[in-house]
Order: C-alpha cells, then structure tokens, then sequence
C-alpha cells in the first residue's frame, strides 16, 4: 500500500485494484499488417535504419549466410503495423486541439482493456525483446499483447503503477518471431 502525500499519518491508498488484477493474463485483440513484407518496403526500412548489413538488401549475401532470400532485422515487426493507406490519421487531432499531448488517458495501451487511474504521468519503464526468427519478404506480420502484471510501489516523487505488457509477433503460419515486453509507469 502506498502512503501518499498530503493524507494523515497511517492513511494509505491503493491505486490496484482487485478489478485491475484480475486484468493480469487478459489478451487484446490480434493487430495484422495490411499487406505482406515486400522488398521495396525493406529496402526503405534498411536505409531509414542505416542498417550496413547485406543479409537485409543482398539476396546473395542472405542465401550465404543460410537465409532463402534477403531478411528484415530483426526489430522490424515492431514497425510494420501501420495503419493502412486511407485509414484516418491519429494526429489530426492537433489541428483542432495544439495543446493535446497525443495520449488518451483514459484508452487501452495495444488493444487491451483499460486501466483508469488518476496518475496523469505516462513514463517509459524500459523495453526488452527476445527474438526467435526473423521476417522474411512476402511474411505477414501479427501482433498481440497482454498484461503480464500490474503493481504499485512508491517512490521518491510519490506513488506509481507499473503496467508490464508483453506483445508477441508472428507471422502467417504463427511461428513466433520476436517477443516484446514493455514496462509502462504511470505516476
């Protein structure tokens, strides 16, 4: 339990909830890409990354090194769920309101059901990825994530919820690529 600040001595408040527990294990929704990996898509992706490695733009190198044809790197499952062309565009918002700080307080995180707090501080607790295989021209790639756990501690600018999140990617024949867990901290 935390105590926080401006209450009486021995006051505590809990921001878990029994009700945002039991949000531990719940999966949300299966996110694909619009369209399969394509090679001029790659390409732009490798430039844009500044990625020197052949294996991601030389078919010949992929096939030397034991690949059937050039790869993406690794991370790139992370960037190919896009909205698909003609799909609206989040950010107009900020025509009609400068002052959003383009997070909605108050929505999911991956799809997954909200967890509504009153901390209105949104930090990046760290990231760590585990890969398994790397996508290959013509994969289509899906998503789909889930909490993994949900606490509270307090600290020394007062009370937070950390939110861990795992989002796992696979591609068309559900082979698993990469695995990504994202700490959330809300204060």
């Amino acid at each position: 339990m935390l105590v926080l600040p401006n209450r009486p001595m021995g006051v505590c408040m809990t921001y878990v909830t029994d009700e945002m527990r039991s949000l531990i294990g719940v999966e949300g929704p299966v996110n694909t890409a619009p369209y399969p990996l394509g090679p001029d898509e790659l390409r732009r992706f490798v430039q844009g990354a500044m990625e020197e490695d052949p294996i991601h733009f030389d078919s010949d190198a992929a096939v030397r090194r034991g690949f059937k044809d050039v790869v993406a790197t690794p991370l790139f499952p992370v960037h190919s769920l896009r909205r698909p062309p003609g799909s609206p565009d989040p950010f107009a918002r900020f025509a009609e309101e400068p002052e959003w700080d383009g997070l909605e307080y108050e929505s999911s995180f991956a799809g997954l059901p909200p967890i509504r707090l009153p901390l209105r501080r949104i930090l990046n607790g760290g990231v760590n990825a585990q890969f398994f295989q790397v996508a290959e021209i013509g994969d289509v790639i899906s998503s789909r994530s889930r909490y993994v756990d949900i606490t509270e501690r307090s600290g020394s600018s007062g009370p937070m919820v950390l939110v861990q999140i795992e989002t796992s990617y696979t591609n068309q024949d559900d082979e698993l690529l990469m695995r990504v867990r994202n700490t959330i901290i809300m204060r």
